[in-house]
């Protein structure tokens, strides 16, 4: 960890010298997700973010991943302006749960990212937690947690926020509208936005098929008598004409000439959820139901033929529960019980065309009748006392996963499996002062494989020939964490350190068919597998500092490092080192400037026998923003802003992509943004 301390000691260097940072707010952040209570962030011991209304519209960003992009301990992949995937602490979308309003989006995602179906133009609060988080969240949650809260009914308020933008990389514009109508006992909120992209361009020219449709919806009921509140919610997200050039791939028929994309002509998702909590002097009950759909198109187009050879539609169906019970011991002990259930099923409708003419169409569908259930029971406990909080949590879950068939109907049997696993994490805190607070973190953390990992057998559209494994065991983590935090009104900051080994790591490996005979007579082959442990370590670092009453400067930092264990080589993709730099300047009371420079070293990190040639070594690059802030009035807010100002190429090292030919990042944008209340 060398490197890491002298790169952390330059950065903070920098920082107390330099006039370059973001801004440093008079309240510290808040997160709910963390430990399912609201919590202040520099007083809990979990490593967290949490981006504002004010922080996300001044990122105008078009989704989670653009929101996320450059924060401490945070990489984004890309295949398409749509698909921007969150990595924390180097950990990908299968290891990350994902949550709007703390209930699971449960999907299968061969493309594009599931969390672009989290609109942002609607967004109340975004926040990640990092690091191990299974004994609350359960399966899924090596990596940590990305939680989008919305706009919540208020209870008597009366208003209407509208919002409204345009980039000029892609031609973009979007608007967006909430209201709230509030009385004492009732309360009625309903939001919508709309989104339209044009492709956008790099510095070398258009970015052929990035352009997309986006429709949001959102509302809630809320009624109130003394204690009880009631409440009914809806989500609806619907995104059109989405391509993925990232996905691009030879075709097996003829790699020299011929290419395919994968590509999705309209996703939706759709969530209802009643809820009932209870709130009295000594407890709070939460209890909720809710189902989802995440319907999805997946084709694959040929560009010899100008065709789709391949059709797959398939909804993602969710049914879930959950229940909760904070028990209020004293003002300084919580004690929090939990139940949480879901239920996913899938039957994916998938028809291939047959070569060499590819006109005549038959089924080919990777498995039928797909489910996964999973159940969790967890125990929390919180306490504190003068200069000190402990939080412990313990949470058996319990994971089936079974299928009718695989293959195209090829397996019918032995496809049921049971995982059972118990997490836990131990997290403490010792203020020394405000500004100087140790903490350390143990947890434990698992993922049983997905759906797409254990029963997706047979030809995929980009081109290999995938072998599921109903068997896969379910991945176990152990992490440690060792962290300081502090904050007062003229500083606040966050450094952590982190070491995770992954046991019975998840991947899909290429197979050689001369050796696995599943593959039959593909050439190329892939198979579900369970590698042995891989380690996961780095730093990450945050903070924001006034360098005068008119000024802030602030430095984030991070740095992770991946090594498989079994073929002694970096883990395949790891992300690069970052370091983001920014300033804000208040010159009046309506009027505010701020730049953030980028900084991302060369990855020369690369699996070279793992993935076979499939990851590129990146070169460095680095990026510049400035934006202007103006508050005409009170209740408005305008912001003019420059992105990549110098118009630089580059793509970042997570970009899909064929090997040297990765979608390129979009150039030099010019977006206006406003938004206003009334």
């Amino acid at each position: 960890m060398s490197c890491c301390k002298s790169r952390l000691s330059i950065a903070l260097l920098f920082a107390s010298q330099a006039a370059l940072a973001a801004e440093v707010y008079e309240l510290p952040a808040t997160s709910v997700t963390a430990t399912g209570n609201e919590r202040v962030d520099t007083e809990t011991p979990v490593s967290t973010l949490a981006l504002d209304s004010q922080q996300l519209f001044e990122s105008q960003s078009a989704n989670i991943g653009d929101a996320l992009r450059g924060e401490a301990g945070i990489a984004v992949g890309s295949d398409s302006a749509h698909g921007q995937n969150p990595y924390i602490r180097g950990l990908g979308k299968e290891r990350i749960v994902l949550l709007v309003d703390g209930m699971r989006l449960n999907s299968a995602q061969p493309a594009g990212s599931v969390t672009s179906l989290m609109t942002l133009a609607l967004a109340d609060q975004l926040e990640v937690v990092k690091g191990g988080s299974s004994a609350l969240y359960g399966t899924g949650a090596l990596g940590g947690v990305i939680n989008l809260r919305l706009p919540q009914a208020t209870f008597e308020d009366q208003s209407v926020k509208a919002s409204a933008g345009s980039a000029s990389t892609d031609n973009s514009y979007q608007l967006g509208v909430i209201a709230n109508a509030g009385s004492e006992q009732h309360a009625l909120m309903v939001g919508a936005s709309y989104a339209d992209h044009d492709n956008y361009h790099t510095p070398e020219g258009e970015a052929d098929k990035t352009g997309y449709e986006s429709t949001s919806l959102i509302g809630q009921y809320r009624f109130r008598y003394e204690g009880i509140q009631l409440r009914l919610s809806h989500q609806q997200q619907k995104d059109e004409d989405l391509w993925y050039p990232g996905s691009t791939r030879p075709h097996p028929t003829n790699p020299a000439t011929r290419n395919q994309t994968i590509h999705s002509p309209d996703q939706k998702r759709l969530l209802n959820e009643a809820g009932l909590t209870y709130s009295g002097e000594k407890g709070q009950l939460d209890v909720r139901l809710y189902t989802q759909e995440m319907e999805r198109t997946i084709y694959a187009w040929a560009d010899w033929l100008g065709d789709d050879i391949v059709t797959n539609d398939v909804s993602f169906d969710t049914q879930g529960a959950d229940v909760r019970y904070d028990h209020y011991l004293n003002s300084q002990h919580t004690l929090s019980a939990g139940i949480n259930y879901w239920q996913m099923s899938a039957s994916p409708d998938r028809m291939m065309a047959q070569a060499p003419a590819f006109t005549t169409f038959v089924s080919n569908n990777p498995f039928e009748d797909a489910e996964i259930t999973a159940t969790g029971l967890y125990l929390q406990d919180e306490l504190s006392g003068k200069q000190w909080r402990l939080i412990t949590s313990l949470r058996q879950d319990e994971v089936s996963a079974d299928a009718g068939s695989m293959n195209n109907g090829a397996r019918t049997t032995g496809l049921r499996h049971e995982d059972s696993s118990l997490s836990g994490s131990v997290a403490a805190m010792y203020d020394v002062s405000p500004l100087l607070r140790p903490y350390v973190r143990l947890s434990k953390a698992f993922r049983a494989a997905d759906m797409r990992e254990r029963y997706e057998s047979g030809l995929r559209g980009d081109g290999y020939y995938y072998i599921g494994s109903p068997d896969v065991d379910a991945e176990t983590a152990h992490q440690l964490e060792l962290g300081i935090k502090g904050g007062d009104t003229q500083l606040q900051y966050a450094v952590s350190l982190h070491h995770q080994t992954i046991n019975d790591f998840i991947t899909g490996e290429i197979q050689d068919p001369s050796v696995n005979t599943a593959c039959g007579s593909q050439t190329y082959c892939k198979q579900t597998v369970n590698l042995g442990s891989v380690t996961v370590r780095g730093v990450d670092a945050d903070l924001r500092m006034k360098a005068s009453d008119s000024q802030s400067v602030s430095v984030k930092i991070s740095l992770v490092r991946g090594h498989n264990n079994d073929l002694h080589e970096p883990l395949f993709q790891m992300p690069a080192d970052e370091l983001t730099l920014g300033w804000t300047g208040q010159f009046t009371e309506t009027l505010q400037l701020d730049a953030q420079w980028r900084l991302v070293k060369s990855q020369t990190l690369t699996a070279t026998e793992f993935s076979r040639g499939l990851e590129d070594k990146t070169p460095s690059f680095n990026t510049l923003e400035a934006g202007l802030n103006w508050k005409p009035a009170r209740d408005h807010k305008v912001r003019l802003a420059v992105s990549n100002l110098t118009n630089r190429t580059y793509h970042e090292h997570l970009a899909e992509g064929l090997s040297g030919a990765e979608l390129n990042a979009p150039g030099r944008s010019v977006a206006l943004n406003w938004q206003g209340a009334f």
